[in-house]
C-alpha cells in the first residue's frame, strides 16, 4: 500500500469545484467531492489502477475519472503517489496543470 499526498493545487481545485456545485446544492457538492476523495483509498491499494494520462505519455501519470472529473495522480518510486490536480473533464489538458 503507498501513501497518498493531495497536493495543493488539487486541494484549490477540490475547493473551486465544491464552491461551483454549491452554488445550485450544496448536498451534491459534499456527495461529488466525498465520492472524488474516497478514490485515495482505492489509489492507495493499487497505485496503477488509473489509465495513463494520454496527453502526457508518461506511465507514472495516471488519471481516474469520476463523474464529470479527472482526478490525475503521479507514481513516485518512494511509495508515494501525488494527487496533481482534479478538473472538470470538458477541460483540456496542459502541461500548465502540473506547475
Amino acid at each position: 500500500m503507498v501513501k497518498v499526498v493531495w497536493t495543493d493545487r488539487a486541494l484549490r481545485d477540490l475547493k473551486e469545484i465544491s464552491d461551483f456545485i454549491s452554488n445550485d446544492s450544496f448536498h451534491y457538492a459534499g456527495l461529488t467531492i466525498t465520492k472524488i476523495v474516497n478514490l485515495d483509498i482505492v489509489i492507495a491499494k493499487n497505485p496503477k489502477i488509473g489509465r495513463i494520462v494520454p496527453e502526457m505519455y508518461d506511465k507514472n501519470i495516471r488519471e481516474i475519472i469520476k463523474g464529470n472529473y479527472r482526478i490525475i495522480y503521479q507514481i513516485r518510486k518512494n511509495s508515494f503517489v501525488y494527487i496533481l490536480t482534479v478538473f472538470h473533464s470538458y477541460r483540456l489538458l496542459t502541461k500548465e496543470d502540473f506547475k
